[in-house]
């Protein structure tokens, strides 16, 4: 039964329940069955106890009581919520305060995310500009074919640079090597080969859009890399997903060389002389032309999934390798000022963790303002 919210209202997923609660004053309509809505005594404490029932601890409490239908779906009936009690501050000056902090924050957050967001739709303008008109050695890009005809010519990929050519990865691989291969099989790697410290393994949650998670690497002993040294990254690779999201890529650099791809993952490998490997990973990641037959080629058979055959049969630009170091120079400009802003959301995340714990379980006592009515510290 779809329950009505009211402003003020507490509302909380007890099926996900990492989302958590949240308690808006603004707000009218209705919630679906997975929610369950809490009506405060006191409106004014609603945002407190919404920070309250997100604290991990409680939400720990809260899925001891769940019944599990998946690995990450959970089922908490009513009647096993109304048993369960977690600590508040009684004070209610003490809980606005602290909602007061926790919501600056929150704010801080929101905002960087915009932010982050504004500037990934600056960057995909760049990039279309970047692969359809190319970077003058002095700088700047290329007139709009439009303005200057005569710098540009017609190829199977449309028109390009006069200067560019089109063709495929064994085009510009090196002679005797194996420009393509794919990760170890997964009886090479099973989970009684994981280790707390070691070589990391780089998973298809690892690869982010042009960049590696860390936190979502696993690791090796010395000894097990070793014996996948074949499946080892150098400097100049890239990382390719073959599967789930095809085309997902990173370039690797002398921070990641040695590290082990694990198997729904490629490696592609170029000769440096004729490819920039950071050039090659943007062209995968953000030219709608390649993006548009990699789609093509993947789900052709009905899977999501891509080869060596398939990848040798995708045309790509290649610019000259000076104009390519120009092309990812632009890039990274934009991707680095993108990237401050991720690392700053990240380190506002683990504040407000921190201090949640620390506010909601009363490990600190928050100063709050003297009143009319005396009222003190919490």
């Amino acid at each position: 039964m779809y329950r009505r919210v009211y402003p003020g209202d507490i509302v909380y997923n007890t099926m996900r329940m990492w989302q958590g609660a949240s308690a808006r004053s603004d707000y009218f309509g209705i919630v679906s069955p997975a929610y369950t809505v809490c009506q405060p005594v006191d409106p004014s404490a609603s945002q407190y106890l919404a920070y309250a029932l997100k604290l991990p601890e409680h939400v720990a409490l809260f899925r001891r009581r769940s019944q599990g239908i998946t690995s990450d779906v959970w089922n908490l009936r009513f009647d096993e919520l109304q048993k369960i009690r977690i600590p508040i501050v009684n004070d209610i000056s003490s809980q606005r305060r602290i909602a007061d902090i926790l919501s600056t924050i929150d704010q801080a957050v929101e905002h960087t995310e915009v932010l982050i967001a504004k500037m990934q739709k600056i960057k995909a303008g760049l990039m279309h500009d970047l692969f359809t008109r190319g970077v003058l050695p002095s700088g700047r890009l290329r007139p709009r074919r439009e303005e200057a005809p005569h710098l540009y010519k017609e190829s199977s990929l449309g028109w390009i640079p006069k200067e560019w050519d089109t063709g495929g990865l064994a085009d510009k691989r090196v002679p005797g090597v194996q420009h393509l291969k794919t990760g170890p099989f997964g009886s090479s790697l099973k989970l009684e080969h994981w280790v707390d410290e070691g070589r990391p393994v780089i998973t298809i949650g690892a690869v982010g859009d042009g960049y590696f998670i860390e936190s979502e690497l696993l690791r090796v002993s010395e000894e097990t890399a070793e014996l996948l040294h074949d499946y080892q990254l150098q400097v100049g690779d890239v990382v390719f997903s073959r599967v789930a999201d095809v085309g997902r890529s990173a370039a690797v650099g002398s921070a990641q060389e040695g590290w082990i791809m694990s198997s729904n993952l490629m490696r592609i490998s170029l000769d440096r002389k004729q490819v920039v490997s950071n050039f090659l990973q943007a062209e995968l990641g953000y030219d709608a032309r390649i993006r548009l037959q990699t789609r093509a080629k993947v789900n052709a058979g009905g899977r999501n999934v891509a080869n060596s055959e398939i990848l040798n049969t995708l045309e790509f630009l290649w610019a000259p390798i000076a104009e390519q170091e120009r092309i990812v120079e632009c890039v990274t400009k934009v991707e680095a000022s993108r990237q401050l802003n991720i690392v700053l959301v990240d380190k506002l995340k683990m504040m407000k963790l921190g201090l949640m714990h620390d506010l909601l379980t009363r490990r600190v006592r928050v100063p709050v303002p003297e009143t009319a009515t005396g009222a003190t510290e919490a």
